[in-house]
């Protein structure tokens, strides 16, 4: 005889899976390096707030997820997608399988997107009204990037959009911390906005064929397979030049070279991707190591930050 809760369970672990949580590490990178920024400056440090800013955070990128997976159902680019390489492109499937209709996906993201909206407030009461700023426009981004209407990962800066998100996420934590804007909090979620940017970037090439056929002009569809890929490279090489001439100008801390340690991984995608951009088959390590290189980039640029509060 099923219980309520037996059946509450799998319904709960099908919503998480539609949610992506393997690309919520990104985030969970980023919400470090603000924190760890914050630490680095002396400024204190919130345990309680510091994990209420990871739970909104990962909320808000679960939420987007899954306004996601609705704004591709109703374009219809997911469900012609037959060269998705999941879980890394092509959306969760979980509306083309018939797990969760269109409808109940949107319904979640906006569930979420109101849990997130109140406890930003409860935050902001306790760090300050700027953070209303932060996340007002992180909601407004993840909400127009995949809105049927606006569908800015329609037009070609849906790419400027998650770079853009990923940075607030950055200077938001490191507010939460320091109860105020921080320059360096700004200068170092660069780098990672770009990484992650570069991850959905490289994501986009398996969609290529879907998203044109739909008209979804992402800049892969706009810019054609090959001046994509190098422009991708070019993406990962400014990245770490970011971290690179501030380190050099004594901007950044001492350690922040650390954060180098990701390039690696970033050019080995890009040159993978080089390679293959034609053969999409083979694109999943290019997109497995997009991800390792954001992820890893985060969490050395994080240490760089801690390691300055250890010297104290």
């Amino acid at each position: 005889m099923k219980t309520a809760f037996s059946t509450a369970l799998p319904r709960a672990a099908a919503w998480v899976r539609a949610s992506r949580p393997g690309f919520l590490l990104v985030t969970a990178g980023a919400v470090l390096v603000g924190i760890s920024q914050a630490l680095a400056c002396g400024c204190g440090w919130n345990p309680a707030t510091a994990a209420a800013s990871l739970v909104l955070a990962l909320l808000v990128h679960a939420g987007v997820n899954l306004y996601n997976d609705y704004g591709d159902a109703v374009g219809g680019s997911d469900a012609i997608n037959t060269e998705r390489l999941s879980p890394f492109s092509g959306g969760s499937r979980a509306i083309q399988d018939g797990v969760f209709s269109a409808t109940q996906m949107r319904d979640a993201a906006q569930v979420l997107a109101m849990l997130v909206a109140g406890g930003g407030l409860v935050l902001a009461a306790q760090s300050g009204p700027g953070l209303l700023l932060v996340g007002l426009a992180g909601l407004a981004l993840g909400y127009a990037y995949s809105n049927p209407r606006l569908a800015l990962m329609s037009r070609g800066v849906g790419e400027l959009a998650v770079g853009l998100g990923w940075w607030l996420i950055v200077v938001g934590a490191s507010y939460v911390q320091q109860r105020g804007f921080s320059a360096m909090a700004a200068v170092a979620g660069v780098s990672v906005a770009l990484l992650v940017a570069g991850v959905l970037w490289v994501a986009e090439f398996p969609d290529a064929r879907a998203d044109a056929a739909v008209g979804k002009r992402t800049l892969v569809v706009r810019m054609g397979a090959r001046r994509a890929a190098w422009l991708y490279l070019g993406l990962v090489l400014a990245a770490h030049g970011w971290v690179w001439a501030w380190w050099q100008a004594q901007w950044l801390p001492t350690q922040a070279w650390w954060a180098l340690g990701s390039a690696p991984l970033s050019l080995a995608s890009a040159v993978w991707l080089l390679v293959a951009h034609r053969q999409v088959a083979r694109l999943r390590p290019a997109v497995a190591l997009a991800i390792a290189a954001a992820v890893t980039h985060e969490l050395l640029l994080a240490a760089a930050f801690l390691a300055v509060v250890q010297l104290r």
